[in-house]
C-alpha cells in the first residue's frame, strides 16, 4: 500500500528531523539564543564523517562519536571565547554572530571539499527489511534508532545528573544559579557545546541519507526552527513530535492529488503560522526542560 509505505517514511523521516533539531532546541531553551550556526554545524558533522569514511574507511554510523567530539570541542570554544562575551548583549547581537559563524563556516567547507554535493554510499544502502509492499531501508532504521538514543540520553542527562540539573538551573534562572556556586559561563558553554555535537550526529546520519553541500546549512537551520516551533522548548520529546509535525508535509503532501508534490514547504510554514497564532509554546512545550 503506498500509504503503508508513507506512512513507514514519515516515522523515520520525523526521527531524523528531530536528530537536526535537538541541538537547537537545547540552546534555544537553556541560553535564549537561536543559533543561526547550527545548520553548518551539522554539516561539519557530515563532512567529518565523509573524511573519516574516504581516508579511514570507517562506517558513518561508527563514526557518529567522532562527529560528535568534534563538534563539541568547536562549540565549547565559540561559546567560550566568543558568544559569552555577548550573552548579556540585545537579542540582535547574538543573531548577527551565529550569522556571521554560519557564513564563516561555509566559506571554509567550501575551501576545503569544494561547493560540489558529496554524499557517502555504504555497501549496505540498498539492503532493508521488506513487509509484503512496505520496504524500510537500514540505513534509515540505524538513523532512527540514534536519533532515538540521543533524545533518550539527553532527557536522562538533564534530568538525572548533577550537571544536567546544573544547566537545567541555569536555563530556568541565571542570577539564581550563580548564588547556588554554578559557574554560568561553564554551564552555557558546555550546553553549546552539547548542541553542537548533537548536530554532529545528525550531519553523520545526513550523509547516509542525502546529499549534501556547503550551501546547505541555511536549510537546515531554518528546518530545526521550525521544528522546534511546532514541537516546542521545554523538553527533548518536543524536538520529536515537532519532527513528526514537520515530516508530514515532506512524506504525505504528494500523495494528495490537489495539492501535489511542489507544496511540502507551503504546508510546513504554514502549519508554523498557525501554531504561532494559536499555540506559540508549541505541542508539548515548557518553561525549561525536564
Amino acid at each position: 500500500m503506498v500509504f503503508g509505505q508513507a506512512f513507514a517514511n514519515w516515522l523515520l523521516l520525523g526521527a531524523f528531523y528531530a536528530a537536526v533539531a535537538l541541538g537547537f532546541s537545547l540552546v534555544w531553551g537553556i541560553m535564549n539564543i537561536v543559533n543561526l550556526a547550527h545548520g553548518s554545524f551539522v554539516l561539519v558533522g557530515a563532512y567529518t564523517s565523509f573524511w573519516v569514511f574516504e581516508h579511514l574507511h570507517i562506517d558513518p554510523f561508527i563514526s557518529v562519536p567522532v562527529s560528535m567530539l568534534v563538534l563539541f570541542v568547536v562549540g565549547w570554544v565559540v561559546q567560550y571565547l566568543a558568544i559569552n562575551r555577548v550573552i548579556r548583549a540585545p537579542f540582535l547581537v547574538t543573531f548577527m554572530l551565529t550569522f556571521g559563524l554560519d557564513l564563516l563556516i561555509a566559506d571554509l567547507l567550501q575551501q576545503f571539499f569544494s561547493s560540489d554535493e558529496r554524499s557517502i554510499n555504504v555497501s549496505y544502502a540498498g539492503a532493508g527489511i521488506t513487509f509484503g509492499s512496505i520496504h524500510i531501508a537500514f540505513i534509515q532504521i540505524i538513523a532512527a534508532l540514534i536519533a532515538l538514543l540521543l533524545t533518550v540520553a539527553l532527557s536522562v542527562f538533564l534530568a538525572r545528573t548533577r550537571t544536567g540539573n546544573a544547566i537545567l538551573a541555569t536555563g530556568m534562572d541565571r542570577d539564581a544559579a550563580r548564588l547556588m556556586g554554578i559557574s554560568i559561563r561553564r554551564m552555557y558553554a558546555l550546553t553549546f557545546g552539547i548542541g553542537a555535537a548533537l548536530a554532529g550526529a545528525a550531519g553523520s546520519m545526513l550523509a547516509v541519507l542525502k546529499p549534501f553541500a556547503p550551501s546547505d546549512g541555511g536549510t537546515f537551520t531554518l528546518s530545526a526552527f521550525v521544528i522546534v516551533v511546532l514541537g516546542g522548548v521545554g523538553t527533548p520529546w518536543a524536538v520529536v513530535a515537532g519532527g513528526l509535525l514537520f515530516a508530514l508535509a515532506e512524506t504525505f503532501a504528494p500523495l494528495v492529488s490537489w495539492i501535489g508534490p511542489g507544496y511540502n514547504n507551503v504546508i510546513a510554514f504554514s502549519l508554523l503560522v498557525i501554531f504561532l497564532i494559536f499555540r506559540p509554546r508549541g505541542l508539548l512545550g515548557k518553561a525549561f526542560y525536564s
